[in-house]
This record gives structure tokens, C-alpha cells and sequence, in this order.
């Protein structure tokens, strides 16, 4: 039972780190990143879809994001749901593809950037520590219901504390280093 308990405990706290990773990708930092536009969708016939299902996404250049849908009729809905998003990214097309140009990012845009890096860091260590919360009181509740020792109680409650610490660092160390990626120039 607690075997599993640190296994759920270890996925669940994994599962932040990735959801983490995956917030601060979509954080543009001045270079041509096509999961910028991972959380970018179109109305296609009637359907909410991301843009990577309806065209090809690419990276040409370190500014430059070029988008080719599969069908052209799609593209002045792309162009709009690009327009809608919070990139603050004007598209261009030629009738056959969309290009976006990636404007170089300027020092006040790169520390509002950092500090919604920080936001998301810290949303992902609360959720750790709400995951150690959740643990603790089982283990706990273990022990209330003569399931495990006291002596088990602690050595668990360590392990558990060990996990923490673990995410914790992986935490920081990702969110160092995409400020360290922002405030490059």
C-alpha cells in the first residue's frame, strides 16, 4: 500500500514538472519556437483544432515561424486565431502559407516575461507541496489504523520529503534556465 502510495506520489509530482515545462515552452523568448503555437486553435469546419493538425509548422530561420495549411481556404481563420492569441504577433501570408516574423523582445517585455516565469514556478512548487500534503495525511492515516509502526511512519514521511526536495530542484533549475533564455539577448 505505501509502496504504491510513493509511486503515485513520485508520477503525480512528474506530471507537474511536465505540465510546467510545457507552460514555459509557449513562453516566446525571441526566437522562432513552433510550440508557440501549441495552444493556438482554429475553427475548422466547427471544430476548435489546434493549428499544428491543420497545417505544417516550421522554423526557417531564428525569427521567422512559417505555417503551410494543408488547405487554403483555412488560412484567414488562422491568421485570425493568431490575431485573437496573446502573442502580440502580426501574420503575413502570400496565399499559400503564413509567415510570422518573431520581433526581437525589449528588456521590459523580457523582465514581464520572467515574472510570469516565476509565477508558473511557483504554481508548480505549490502544486508539490499540496502532492506531499496529500501523502503525509495518508500516511498518517496508516499509521492512525495500525497499518504501519511509527518507526515506518517517519521512514516514509523522509522518503516523501526526499521527492519534494527532488521536484523542487528540478523545478528551479528548469525555471532558471528559461530566465536565463529570456534575458538573453
Amino acid at each position: 500500500m505505501i509502496s504504491d502510495l510513493k509511486k503515485d506520489t513520485e508520477n503525480r509530482m512528474k506530471k507537474t514538472v511536465t505540465s510546467l515545462t510545457e507552460n514555459l515552452q509557449s513562453i516566446r523568448a525571441g526566437r522562432a519556437n513552433t510550440s508557440l503555437l501549441d495552444k493556438i486553435n482554429v475553427d475548422y469546419y466547427g471544430q476548435s483544432t489546434p493549428i499544428n493538425q491543420v497545417a505544417s509548422v516550421s522554423a526557417p530561420e531564428a525569427r521567422l515561424l512559417v505555417i503551410q495549411p494543408w488547405d487554403v481556404k483555412i488560412i484567414p481563420d488562422i491568421e485570425k486565431a493568431i490575431q485573437k492569441s496573446d502573442l502580440g504577433i502580426n501574420p503575413s501570408n502570400d496565399g499559400k502559407l503564413i509567415r510570422l516574423v518573431i520581433p526581437q523582445l525589449t528588456e521590459e517585455r523580457r523582465k514581464d516575461l520572467v515574472k510570469v516565469v516565476g509565477k508558473y514556478s511557483e504554481e508548480g512548487k505549490v502544486s508539490i507541496r499540496n502532492i506531499r500534503r496529500d501523502s503525509m495525511e495518508e500516511i498518517k492515516k496508516a499509521e492512525k489504523n495500525k497499518e504501519i509502526s511509527e518507526d515506518e511512519k517517519i521512514m516514509y514521511e523522509e522518503d516523501i520529503q526526499k521527492l519534494t526536495d527532488k521536484y523542487i530542484k528540478e523545478i528551479d533549475k528548469i525555471t532558471e534556465a528559461k530566465e536565463k533564455e529570456l534575458m538573453e539577448i
